[in-house]
């Protein structure tokens, strides 16, 4: 279709009224219109969704920087172990149980002392005991609570614990008790 001169070429065609040209009626042309406001973001959701279906999902990705000069792989699943048989026939037993921890009461002078008047009872233990484990063979062998207990290696190579008994409990009954005086 040729362009139309919508300017008026003289004056005196600017004042008179356009003519009209007859034309064929041509087919009703359909404007696309924009969605109302309350769809527009559902429409815009079905175009992102279009082209994202149109792009596909194999496109190229961006390598990863790597910061570090050592490589660490990413941690995969560790189960724990479950086996279907035990490895051992019986469980190890305890090798320092209360018996071996106190090898027996110690009956010098000096540790008759401590019994009369420091309420402190005098073993050798083993030299792998720690206090915590005296304290509760002490416990354990004597019902008695220990209120701390002290403990040092002697030039022999032996390991003396110092018992200190809390007040309710007398160094000298309990001595008595087990048969050191």
């Amino acid at each position: 279709m040729p362009a139309k001169n919508t300017k008026p070429a003289t004056k005196a065609a600017a004042d008179k009224p356009a003519a009209k040209t007859t034309k064929a009626p041509a087919a009703k042309t359909v404007k696309k219109t924009a969605a109302p406001k309350k769809n527009n973001s559902a429409v815009q959701k079905a175009l992102k969704a279009q082209r994202a279906t149109l792009k596909g999902t194999h496109t190229k990705r961006a390598r990863k920087i790597h910061t570090s000069v050592r490589f660490s792989p990413k941690k995969s699943l560790v189960l724990p172990k479950n086996p279907k048989y035990p490895r051992r026939s019986t469980p190890r037993r305890a090798r320092m149980d209360q018996y071996r921890i106190l090898r027996h009461p110690l009956t010098t002078e000096s540790a008759m002392k401590k019994i009369e008047d420091n309420n402190t009872l005098v073993f050798i233990a083993d030299l792998k005991a720690n206090k915590n484990q005296i304290r509760d063979s002490v416990k354990k062998m004597y019902d008695i609570s220990a209120l701390k207990v002290n403990s040092l290696i002697t030039p022999r190579g032996l390991k003396k614990a110092y018992v200190r008994l809390t007040s309710d409990h007398d160094a000298l009954d309990i001595a008595n008790r087990i048969g050191i005086i």
